[in-house]
């Protein structure tokens, strides 16, 4: 499904970096929190070109699955149904989602300073997600 998204195509000079590659990097990136540099290593790229596989990567997975998996009520009747269950489910009134955050530990990244230190004392990124009254995304 993303393959054809993020495949780039070979030229004379070299082989381009296969599709399913640049799945793999993106995946283990995400995955495992490794530097961009260990991948570069790993992988035989420059940091660089691993950076823009991962951005490319994870655009291009958003961009392919929007649709599905990301859907948004287009109705004011779907958002109003949304508010329903809210209101008979768990007697809260006039709300349309639940979002909740988890601090995800990473190492501290290079030259970030208290960026990423959170009040937990700890580096991290904040996921958070928001799902319906039924839980779902």
């Amino acid at each position: 499904m993303v393959r054809l998204h993020i495949q780039r195509q070979d030229t004379v000079m070299r082989e381009s970096f296969s599709g399913d590659q640049r799945l793999a990097l993106t995946l283990r990136f995400l995955a495992t929190g490794e530097s961009l540099h260990s991948l570069s290593f790993a992988y035989r790229v420059g940091r660089c070109t691993a950076s823009g596989i991962v951005k490319d990567t994870c655009t291009a997975i958003y961009n392919c699955m929007k649709g599905t998996y990301l859907k948004m009520p287009d109705t004011p009747e779907k958002w109003k149904n949304i508010d329903k269950d809210f209101n008979e489910k768990w007697n809260y009134p006039f709300c349309v989602g639940a979002l909740d955050g988890k601090h995800v530990r990473i190492k501290n990244p290079k030259c970030a300073g208290p960026l990423y230190f959170n009040y937990k004392k700890f580096y991290s990124i904040v996921l958070l997600a928001l799902v319906d009254a039924n839980y779902r995304f």
